[in-house]
């Protein structure tokens, strides 16, 4: 009964607390009774707001009683069992009168219990549920496993270019690359490549207060979501890690090699270590990582892996590397969108190197990236680019630059060069 009168207070604070402003976010939340919709990522990238952002749509066709949000880190749960979910809904129906349509549980792995309990509602037929978690106690595989095939998720990262075009109010058209206003866009791309798409960063507009919330935000990382839920036991082999991703973003990373530098400092480790270490990061988001492109999954597991910052923003202001390549950080911008876009990516690298190898259904685009198409480099992005494309059968080869756009043809295949900008905003 207790926690029956605590979930009538927050059902009535609900129902009474407007919803924030909202940007829109271009993706989309699926409300169907079929399945539990799950948002994973990061921390901070907006989950709640995506949450509220799709009730803010709701709100045309249903009254705000046929919602229920809960926000399961609410201090006034502390110590709710898992008896004592049901309570929630009854408590609904004391305070409206009538069962909910849509069942909104933010932070759901604070709730004991919580994959039966959604499980159940789901089994009901009765509820569209939307669930989210934080990736410091939910992983989108735990998620998979709790919820057993009932679900689908939505990966969501920090803004996008075009949600951090949106956010800062400028509204791309596509004739504005031929007017004055091209140059703003140059300087907001450069921005969003160095400062990355958080977005309380991004709205904050001082670099000294941009810098403290990033900080902020891998401190939590490195303690919350690494070394507490792993329970690591050597923080320097952690540390030395993240730093030199941070350093190296968009770079090849071998076990052995950042062994040898562990060495130099007189930390010892295994190599075992170091690549659990590696997957511990990516599992919190901290980074992405493509695999060699290979038919044979042994040569793919034996070869190192090319490593993305999840947001360019921890290299921006935390990193030591204070001169680190152009190209590579419009890089990371790509494979972040990839992400979004939910493709499978890959490097080539034979006698030449390719950036990224994107697979979309059955086909492979071969995509190179760099700040600047010039005399002293276009020789080697297109010859990378060609043999990854005749090695690997893809059907399609695109150059990404700053603001460069050609098409090129060589050895009978063409090859299109485009800003990197216009390639970001074309969607999936």
């Amino acid at each position: 009964m207790m926690y029956r009168e605590i979930f009538k207070r927050m059902v009535v604070e609900w129902l009474e607390r407007p919803l924030p402003r909202l940007i829109e976010r271009d993706v989309e939340l699926h409300a169907d009774k079929e399945t539990i919709h799950a948002i994973i990522g990061p921390r901070r990238v907006g989950k709640t707001s995506l949450m509220f952002f799709k009730i803010e749509q709701l709100l045309k066709q249903f009254k705000k009683e046929e919602i229920l949000f809960i926000d399961f880190e609410d201090n006034r749960l502390t110590g709710i069992a898992s008896r004592d979910l049901d309570e929630l809904l009854v408590a609904h129906r004391e305070v409206t009168g009538i069962e909910p349509r849509y069942l909104f549980l933010d932070e759901v792995q604070e709730a004991p219990g919580w994959s039966r309990f959604v499980r159940r509602l789901h089994n009901s037929g009765k509820y569209f549920i939307v669930v989210s978690g934080s990736s410091s106690k939910l992983l989108g595989r735990e998620i998979a496993t709790e919820l057993r095939g009932r679900y689908r998720s939505t990966l969501l990262l920090p803004f996008s270019f075009r949600e951090f075009l949106r956010f800062r109010e400028f509204g791309f058209e596509p004739r504005m690359q031929f007017s004055e206003k091209r140059g703003l866009l140059l300087s907001l791309l450069d921005e969003y490549a160095v400062y990355g798409g958080f977005p309380l960063v991004v709205k904050k507009r001082e670099r000294t207060d941009q810098k403290e919330l990033v900080k902020a935000y891998y401190e939590t990382i490195f303690y919350k979501d690494i070394v507490e839920r792993y329970k690591v036991k050597n923080i320097d082999i952690m540390e030395t890690l993240m730093n030199y991703l941070m350093d190296n973003n968009s770079s090849l990373f071998s076990v052995s090699s950042f062994g040898k530098i562990l060495k130099e400092k007189g930390i010892r480790a295994s190599k075992k270590t170091v690549s659990l270490y590696l997957k511990y990061l990516e599992d919190a988001f901290f980074v992405f990582s493509s695999p060699k492109f290979a038919y044979s999954a042994k040569v793919r597991s034996l070869n190192p892996k090319k490593v993305y910052l999840m947001d360019n923003s921890f290299q921006g202001f935390l990193s030591s590397n204070f001169s680190p390549d152009k190209g590579k950080r419009i890089e990371a911008a790509i494979m972040q969108e990839l992400k979004r876009r939910g493709r499978e990516t890959y490097y080539f690298k034979e006698k030449q190197e390719c950036d990224l190898m994107v697979k979309k259904e059955r086909e492979l685009e071969a995509i190179q990236v760099t700040h600047e198409l010039r005399a002293t480099n276009r020789e080697r992005e297109l010859n990378g680019l060609l043999e990854a494309m005749k090695a690997t059968k893809a059907t399609q080869g695109t150059i990404l630059t700053f603001d460069q756009e050609e098409e090129i043809t060589a050895e009978g295949k063409k090859i299109s060069v485009k800003p990197a900008w216009k390639w970001l905003l074309e969607g999936k």
